[in-house]
């Protein structure tokens, strides 16, 4: 028989037991913290597309979104908790931030999500066409500028890079001799002739003009023949590719070989028949811009001569110094091609 105290007494459990429930499916959850960010390659062009997930250790599966047309996403989830976001891209190598816990209502940009063309190993079945990848690098390099603005798109920092088509060897020529800079610089060297007296073009605007068109036809024909009309027709490579490691006498070797030792297409050291043949071939062609008096075999063996001595002075800079100095260039793709 259930006494009075004893229906008392689980009347009250019966109420705490309720009064506990209540507060549980009442009580309010932690608010949920976000996290958002925009994924970019490492020429900051954004990635769309690319998927982005969340290891969570309370929960056996993975939360995974995609980033929208502008390489945006958003995840919402719980604070407290350690997170790891990874992001995946077909032809990117995956990108994946560090330990990230989120407050209650917290609202983290997770920053600096660049991804890097994925490094593909050798094997019969092609991914990346090797012509795709050669335009990648060719991309990267139009972007290498000394100090930020002197063009410096001539020089490979990657030991294997692709060799470059046809159609992206006159790219590149273009892409140099229509730079602003390289016009600039036809203009001052044009100054230093002037004021020397260099060439019989006499003195005045009319002078400073003609000793401008001239150096900068110059630079032209070199850049057009010896970087891409030859380099085409024998298959070679007209870029520097920079060493950066080794002694330095073996690097100085290196930079001063240059005019005369270039890659072919074939990825084996050659004469350079590009480069010589550029040099002779633009002093040719200067005899028909030169002054009368200026012109004939002279002018196209010291023309040729003052090319190769600063192509070796460039490398040398090369070899040494102005990597520190170049924007873009330490940020080339590692890639191998599968096949072609």
């Amino acid at each position: 028989m259930i006494t009075r105290d004893c229906l008392c007494f689980l009347i009250l459990s019966v109420s705490i037991a309720r009064a506990a429930v209540a507060q549980q499916i009442s009580a309010p959850q932690p608010q949920t913290g976000t996290i958002v960010g925009t994924v970019t390659d490492v020429n900051d062009g954004t990635v769309a597309g690319a998927t982005v997930a969340v290891e969570d250790p309370s929960r056996p599966d993975l939360q995974r979104v995609e980033t929208n047309d502008n390489g945006f996403f958003q995840l919402n989830l719980k604070p407290g908790i350690s997170y790891y976001v990874s992001v995946s891209a077909s032809g990117f190598a995956d990108w994946q931030s560090p330990a990230v816990i989120l407050r209650p209502g917290q609202y983290l940009e997770l920053t600096g999500i660049r991804l890097r063309l994925a490094a593909v190993v050798s094997t019969v079945n092609a991914v990346l066409p090797i012509d795709e990848i050669a335009r990648e690098q060719e991309r990267m390099e139009e972007k290498q500028r000394v100090l930020g603005f002197i063009p410096n798109f001539y020089v490979v920092y990657e030991h294997d890079a692709a060799p470059l088509t046809r159609k992206l060897k006159f790219r590149l020529a273009l892409k140099t001799s229509t730079d602003p800079i390289t016009f600039l610089g036809s203009a001052l060297v044009s100054g230093v002739e002037q004021a020397a007296d260099v060439y019989n073009y006499g003195q005045g605007a009319k002078g400073y003009g003609q000793r401008l068109g001239a150096n900068y036809a110059n630079g032209f024909t070199d850049i057009m023949i010896g970087g891409a009309i030859l380099p085409s027709i024998l298959h070679q490579d007209p870029r520097y590719f920079y060493q950066g490691t080794g002694t330095k006498k073996s690097r100085t070797l290196h930079a001063l070989s240059t005019p005369f030792i270039c890659k072919g297409d074939n990825g084996r050291w050659q004469p350079n028949y590009s480069s010589l043949g550029g040099y002779l071939a633009s002093g040719a062609i200067s005899n028909a811009y030169y002054p009368t008096s200026n012109r004939g075999p002279e002018l196209v063996f010291s023309t040729a001569l003052i090319d190769i001595g600063a192509n070796m002075a460039n490398a040398l800079i090369q070899e040494f110094l102005l990597r520190k100095l170049t924007s873009s260039g330490n940020n080339q793709p590692q890639l191998e091609a599968r096949g072609n």
